[in-house]
């Protein structure tokens, strides 16, 4: 989406012939096969381990952090594994956003007319709260675990990268839309009077 959106803001004469629905496919692809790959590798891993213990995870779905707690053996090399395999993805990923709303902002800033700039940070905004809603849950139960952070602390920020985000994402990038925008006002104003 970040990419997406450079290309529309900073190169919007280029923006059709970039954004090809084959360059849209490779990318899914890629995303697709490289999560599938990494999943594969810690799945295959984290099945070495041992399990002798109680069989009922405390957590909202089957989360590995609850599942590796449940391990009688020792799960360091999952651990390893998974910072091993996610840290340049996640570098690499966090670097094209950055680096493409930086651009972004410049390019925003340089236009004239302040409803020019105020429509072209209103497309940006919605992606970079669902991006940071994201990027922060997902940081703070992973990267950050906290012996102090509770377990129903972690099961609402499950929540709200697994549930939350796919939620709002429809909600939020259909509000954009005048006709949408009028139906909810109309429904609104209904209920109201």
């Amino acid at each position: 989406m970040s990419y997406d959106r450079y290309v529309a803001i900073c190169n919007p004469l280029l923006y059709s012939s970039v954004m090809t629905n084959r360059f849209c496919a490779k990318s899914i692809i890629m995303c697709w096969l490289l999560g599938n790959f990494i999943s594969f590798i810690v799945t295959t891993t984290l099945s070495r381990l041992i399990f002798c213990g109680p069989n009922i995870i405390d957590h909202l779905f089957c989360d590995l952090i609850p599942l590796l707690e449940l391990s009688c053996s020792d799960p360091f090399i999952v651990h390893l594994e998974i910072y091993v395999l996610s840290i340049p993805i996640l570098l690499t990923l966090t670097t094209i956003i950055v680096v493409s709303y930086t651009y972004i902002v410049i390019s925003v800033l340089r236009i004239p007319s302040s409803t020019g700039r105020q429509k072209a940070f209103s497309t940006c905004s919605s992606h970079l709260i669902v991006v940071s809603i994201f990027y922060w849950t997902m940081f703070s139960v992973y990267a950050l675990p906290n012996k102090k952070q509770t377990r129903v602390g972690n099961k609402l920020l499950s929540l709200l990268y697994t549930v939350f985000t796919p939620l709002i994402n429809p909600i939020i990038y259909s509000l954009r839309n005048k006709d949408i925008k009028k139906a909810v006002q109309h429904e609104f104003h209904k209920h109201i009077m």
